[in-house]
């Protein structure tokens, strides 16, 4: 982009910009300066600080004119604005203006002009000694405003003597004085928003210079995001650092402010055991730091969770509600914990399920963890065994064949010891006994699919259904002679069987696999690893 700035080309802040921008900006004071038949690509048009506001709005318009993209940067100073606008309605009511400032001063010769627009009579006064006062006993009416940097004294001295000229300036007086708010450093006062950058925010504080909160002023958590977080025109507290940065600027604070309401506020909470809000800002040695109310708390690692914790950057961003177990203002000191939150609402959940837990209830729980004997589910503060014998009506070698970690689970509550804070659970009572209304499920006849869940001498044991089993005698495995049953059948082999009996009364079930009608193909492997049937090994018997 080509950069234009509208300005006094002798002023020393557009010498100033014009060196940034390698001497090669053209700079516009008034429409003489606008080449009409020069064209531009891109520009980007920016303002000297005290430049009046109707020139920066007329000038830019008509530059604008002669180029194809244009980015226009308002860059007048908010105060100075403000000063203008307030010169341009009072010189509008006043018989006589009085501008106090330099006469070498860019912004008092501004106001200058402005006064001249509205007002016949205008005096440009640098000090009392420049003002002939007999002239103004004609005048009823008349108004005074000065350039940002006049000192108020003087100010106060022209006012005051302008004043026993004329009694009506009394009331001028009053409203002048209103008008020079004082600040201090250490102030806490209510401002405007009226900029946003990534690297800083300007605020109008009513002084006579706009305020700037840098980036590190702004907030305890490092992470903020400054254009997001501050919009143009909110209010906003802010404490005062310094009424002057060398630069005209008054250096802010919003951060201060935030520390001062906020260890005055924790202390209360601190007082009352309450517990805080904080969000997790960072990750540093031994633990993790929060912002809570806009100062930054160490959770220790330790403190982070009731449970192991293997990696505390799975916290950061995080809101976690907190309890204050270290608070010392005067060493900035203030030590949180979440591990005590939540151990406290364990316990809570604790003495409710105490106070309601009864045998044979229903309750619904969440897989915890597995071992050799059981499964812990979890039912609300606490962990119950569902032991392996309880997890299924069938045989079960081990839990995670019927439940893994993380499951949500309906358990029934088969015993509880409140002192030795025991609860056995059951799983499998939430599920029908597979020995229920077996007849209408089964008859005597049936021939039915089966897997081998146990080898006797006298047979195999076949489960047909989860906990529903019935005995092979060693008769019903083959037509042919069986020596015993572990040389023609194993463990987990699938087969079918005929349903021979239902003893109901006894949770019996006789089974054949012989009388299914189909050949057996029941093998063997001789030492030469040659499959042969029953049959053929008998034959080779006789």
């Amino acid at each position: 982009y080509k950069i234009i700035i509208i300005g006094d080309p002798n002023h020393p802040e557009v010498i100033g910009i014009n060196g940034w921008c390698e001497n090669n900006a053209d700079i516009i004071n008034c429409k003489e300066d606008i080449v009409e038949d020069k064209k531009y690509d891109k520009i980007c048009i920016v303002s000297q600080t005290t430049m009046n506001e109707e020139k920066f709005k007329l000038l830019s318009e008509i530059i604008s004119q002669n180029a194809k993209e244009v980015l226009k940067f308002n860059t007048i100073c908010n105060a100075t604005k403000l000063r203008q606008s307030s010169c341009k309605e009072v010189s509008s009511q006043v018989d006589a203006m009085i501008v106090i400032g330099g006469y070498h001063s860019s912004n008092t010769q501004k106001l200058v002009e402005i006064s001249k627009e509205m007002c016949k009579n205008v005096y440009h006064i640098e000090t009392i000694d420049d003002l002939n006062l007999e002239e103004f006993k004609k005048y009823n009416i008349v108004g005074i405003t000065a350039g940002a940097s006049t000192p108020d004294w003087i100010i106060k001295e022209v006012v005051n003597i302008v004043s026993d000229v004329n009694n009506e300036m009394d009331k001028m007086m009053e409203e002048i004085e209103k008008t020079l708010v004082e600040m201090n450093r250490g102030d806490i006062v209510e401002g405007t928003i009226i900029s946003v950058n990534k690297d800083e925010v300007m605020v109008n504080i009513g002084y006579k210079s706009d305020g700037i909160i840098k980036k590190n002023e702004l907030s305890n958590d490092s992470n903020i995001d400054i254009e997001s977080k501050f919009q143009t025109g909110d209010k906003i507290e802010v404490y005062i650092l310094k009424l002057d940065d060398g630069e005209g600027n008054v250096l802010l604070s919003k951060k201060r402010v935030e520390d001062i309401k906020g260890w005055h506020d924790l202390e209360d909470t601190y007082k009352e055991e309450d517990l805080v809000d904080g969000k997790i800002v960072e990750v540093v040695k031994g633990g993790v730091i929060a912002l809570v109310k806009g100062i930054r708390g160490f959770i220790p690692a330790s403190h982070i969770s009731s449970n192991f914790v293997k990696d505390l950057n799975e916290f950061l961003d995080k809101e976690l509600s907190l309890k204050i177990i270290e608070f010392d203002p005067s060493k900035k000191r203030l030590v949180l914990s979440r591990k005590k939150v939540e151990l406290d609402e364990l316990q809570e959940k604790k003495d409710e399920l105490w106070n309601s837990i009864e045998k044979d209830m229903k309750i619904e729980g969440e897989v915890k963890r597995l071992t050799n004997f059981g499964a812990f589910v979890d039912i609300g503060g606490m962990d119950g065994l569902v032991h392996i014998s309880e997890l299924s009506w069938g045989r079960t070698n081990h839990p995670s064949e019927i439940v893994s970690v993380g499951d949500k689970v309906e358990v029934i509550v088969l015993d509880f010891d409140k002192e030795k804070e025991r609860i056995s659970l059951g799983y499998k009572q939430t599920t029908s006994h597979p020995w229920k209304d077996i007849k209408d499920k089964y008859k005597i006849g049936d021939i039915v699919e089966g897997k081998v869940a146990k080898l006797v001498d006298f047979g195999v044991f076949v489960e047909i259904a989860p906990g529903l089993d019935g005995l092979v005698h060693i008769s019903e495995i083959s037509h042919d002679h069986v020596a015993n049953p572990s040389e023609v059948l194993s463990k987990g082999q699938d087969v079918n069987v005929k349903i021979l009996d239902i003893d109901e009364e006894k949770n019996r079930l006789s089974l054949s696999i012989k009388e299914t009608g189909e050949k057996e193909e029941i093998s063997y492997k001789d030492e030469g690893d040659t499959e042969l049937t029953v049959g053929d090994i008998i034959k080779e018997d006789k």
